[in-house]
């Protein structure tokens, strides 16, 4: 299959998707029939309801959920085989991950811009919302746990057998360091010249991105810094602590927005490397309904059910993308009619960064099959930079591209790691209040409990305490852990929906698919560990398992309960 042909059509089908379906749902669910204004506007309070206009929003959102996720799942998926993997990326995009987040924002939006936890219970009930809160909870601890490790990775230094510093071998990661702080630097500039100077979005934008480049090719030049990993650790910990307590305008938008071109930019490259070299990708069709292990990493996926629903995550479905689109986008939103472009055609742009990703493996698989390269972000880089090189005026660049992509991602990383710190505060306040109240509403411990800078701090020490002391360990249980998510995401919609006397009949089959492949894939990893216990993380990994599928049933239970009462 030529990979021009593969993205060509992919594209061609995920617009068509936005158009017709997105436009049926819009329609269905009455998309600007509300004349008020959104919660940002009803409820500003300058820190995190706060009205954005609809490009710096989407830079926010889709770099939020983008990350590295496109990647990982596509590329590691392929070893099914590329048909596979492109049938779930566009039907699952389409009609799964796309209506997904845009019934979670529009939920959201309709109920003062609270999380679907709140919509849970006030739809199903508040054992459900409690259930619910506990378990995302302690998702985006993990979430925070293993983003936090990824950044620091690529920023701490290589040490000598004699415990200085290698240079030669920490530029790079000391380049991507530098560059992320300026990075930061800039959006809180961006922010304030825009919210508080009042300079034109245009004219900010141009200066911004200007000024990244610039930064760029500083941070590629002089970068200083060179530490350890717990350093780096400890330092992105304070950062988010910081980031998830800091008015949205100074910090969260203009950063994320201006990281989004990265991202772009990122993608551009890539279209263009595809075009380029227009390769013929070396992926067969299907390969088996059971992976043995024998490509890439070496390690088996199992079944192609369910491990292709789960592995291929942000590029099809993803619950994550439910907690941000009600958590923090949804507080954000200028007007109700920017929730279809940004939710439902966010998620689809994430589609094409999954048939791209599915290009640049496909180029250099005689390399991923013996597990020549295998990490993930490094064969994506590989795939598209040597794609690039084979264009004239790219010929050279190869290694400039390749380090670029690098650094796109790993900003990615930083920019989901601060939304997730930000997130787990929502949920830790929300789990001790009454829905509709606030933290300033509460007495007593409550009161202690809910506030603003108590929550993060709980948040930030769990999340880099567990970085620091082996996430690993456990991260094998975080993809059924946010499909679960994502099923009961649908079921919240649902069940908001049903009660407020909306057509909720095109969730219904996506929350059961994605439930039983939760279900399944939590049975199965269960049982590997039981009977191939090694250690005292495999009963804990089991004993984990155990209680995910527990919660799956119960919330299950009461949210099919509640949908039958509404339709009876």
């Amino acid at each position: 299959m030529n990979a021009v042909v593969l993205l060509v059509v992919g594209v061609a089908i995920l617009v068509a998707g936005y158009i017709f379906y997105g436009g049926w749902l819009a329609k269905q669910w009455g998309l600007g029939e509300n004349k008020e204004e959104t919660p940002a506007h009803t409820m500003e309070d300058g820190q995190d309801y706060v009205p954005a206009k609809a490009p710096v929003l989407m830079g926010h959102h889709f770099s939020s959920i983008a990350g590295a996720g496109p990647i990982n799942g596509p590329i590691q998926a392929a070893v099914f085989g590329w048909i596979p993997v492109m049938l779930w990326v566009l039907i699952g995009g389409i009609f799964f991950g796309a209506t997904h987040d845009f019934g979670a924002l529009f939920a959201s939006l309709r109920n003062k811009g609270q999380s679907i936890g709140e919509i849970i219970e006030t739809s199903i009930g508040k054992r459900a919302k409690r259930l619910f809160l506990t378990f995302a909870y302690l998702t985006l601890i993990l979430v925070v746990a293993a983003f936090a490790s990824i950044v620091a990775n690529t920023f701490k230094a290589t040490y000598t057998a004699d415990g200085a510093v290698d240079v030669a071998a920490s530029s790079a990661n000391a380049s991507t360091a530098m560059i992320s702080i300026l990075f930061i630097l800039v959006a809180i500039a961006f922010g304030f010249f825009v919210y508080r100077k009042n300079v034109h979005i245009a004219i900010a934008t141009v200066i911004g991105v200007a000024v990244i480049i610039a930064c760029m090719a500083i941070g590629l030049n002089w970068h200083p810094l060179y530490l350890s990993g717990d350093t780096w650790m400890i330092i992105v910990g304070i950062y988010i602590a910081i980031a998830s307590v800091t008015p949205v305008w100074i910090l969260l938008q203009p950063r994320d927005y201006l990281s989004s071109f990265l991202l772009y930019g990122m993608m551009i490259v890539a279209v263009i490397g595809i075009f380029g070299a227009h390769p013929t990708i070396d992926i067969p069709a299907f390969t088996s309904f059971v992976d043995k292990g024998t490509v890439g990493s070496g390690v088996s996926l199992g079944t192609m059910f369910p491990a292709l629903f789960v592995t291929i995550a942000c590029g099809a479905i993803s619950g994550f993308h439910s907690l941000v689109a009600s958590g923090t986008t949804s507080k954000q939103l200028d007007k109700e009619n920017d929730a279809l472009p940004i939710a439902y055609g966010g998620m689809l742009i994430e589609c094409v960064l999954a048939i791209i990703s599915v290009c640049a493996v496909g180029y250099i698989w005689s390399e991923y099959v013996p597990g020549g390269i295998v990490t993930p972000t490094a064969v994506f880089a590989t795939g598209i930079s040597r794609m690039c090189a084979k264009i004239p005026f790219l010929a050279g660049a190869e290694s400039v591209i390749y380090s670029l992509l690098i650094l796109a991602v790993s900003a990615f990383c930083l920019t989901s790691l601060d939304t997730a710190t930000r997130l787990a505060r929502y949920m830790f306040q929300e789990f001790w209040l009454a829905p509709g109240e606030t933290y300033k509403d509460a007495t007593g411990i409550k009161r202690v409990l809910t506030d603003p800078y108590f929550a993060t701090i709980i948040t930030v020490v769990l999340g880099i305490a567990l970085g620091m002391t082996g996430y690993a360990k456990i991260w094998a249980l975080f993809g059924a852990s946010n499909q679960l998510l994502a099923a009961l995401g649908l079921l919240a919609v649902a069940a908001w929906l049903g009660k407020v006397g909306k057509n909720n009949k095109m969730l219904i089959f996506p929350m059961a698919f994605m439930l039983i492949v939760t279900v399944i894939s939590l049975l199965q990893t269960i049982y590997a560990n039981v009977t191939n216990a090694v250690d005292m993380w495999s009963w804990i990994r089991a004993i984990i398992g155990s209680l995910l599928v527990l919660l799956s049933l119960v919330l299950a239970k009461e949210g099919c309960q509640t949908l039958f009462k509404k339709k009876a």
